[in-house]
């Protein structure tokens, strides 16, 4: 099995790709999506309380409503996020090891455990800061070239060019602070994603 993971500039790619998927009978079971929490993914608390159950499509719209696990966390560096699928335990084990004071890399750690080098790690994370939307699917060996199609459908962020760009903006690689206000809580202060 494994993991391929792509980054959009857009929920709605996001989700663009998310319905390709599941069209495909890629199991629910084997997306994740991660995205800051936005007006175009709103979880309200109905949503939260649905989670478990059906009907969730309603609120979140696009393919991750139909997800297993859709859930809002408070990542350390990150701010809320919206996280749906397989890395939503990850992600949660992440929050309450924050909340007991035991992270050390958070969120990069967590996109390492999941097959990224730390280095695409901070990459992603960073572009998940500053509002990119990250799809994650496991796929076993007979769906691999079908999934990496898929994804590829829309056209993904140039992870390697995406990196070189924040570089050249000054950034040194990712920090997470707990003393840091997320991008993603005052919007007025959100960096680009280029």
């Amino acid at each position: 099995m494994s993991t391929h993971t792509r980054l959009y500039d857009s929920w709605s790619d996001a989700m663009a790709v998310v319905d390709r998927l599941r069209a495909a009978r890629i199991s629910n079971d084997d997306i994740s999506v991660i995205s800051p929490e936005s007006e175009d993914n709103d979880i309200s608390d109905g949503a939260e309380a649905t989670a478990a159950g059906s009907g969730i499509g309603a609120v979140l719209g696009g393919g991750a409503g139909a997800l297993a696990g859709v859930g809002l966390l408070a990542i350390p560096g990150l701010g809320p996020i919206v996280a749906t699928g397989w890395f939503v335990s990850t992600l949660a084990g992440l929050a309450a090891g924050a909340v007991a004071g035991g992270v050390a890399g958070g969120i990069v750690d967590a996109l390492t455990s999941s097959g990224l080098s730390s280095e695409e790690a901070e990459v992603y994370a960073e572009a998940i800061r500053r509002g990119g939307t990250m799809v994650t699917v496991r796929a076993e060996d007979s769906q691999d070239a079908l999934v990496a199609r898929l994804l590829d459908e829309t056209p993904p962020v140039n992870i390697a060019e995406r990196e070189r760009v924040y570089r050249e903006s000054g950034w040194t690689g990712y920090e997470p602070s707990p003393n840091m206000t997320s991008p993603v809580d005052d919007p007025t202060r959100r960096p680009p994603l280029i």
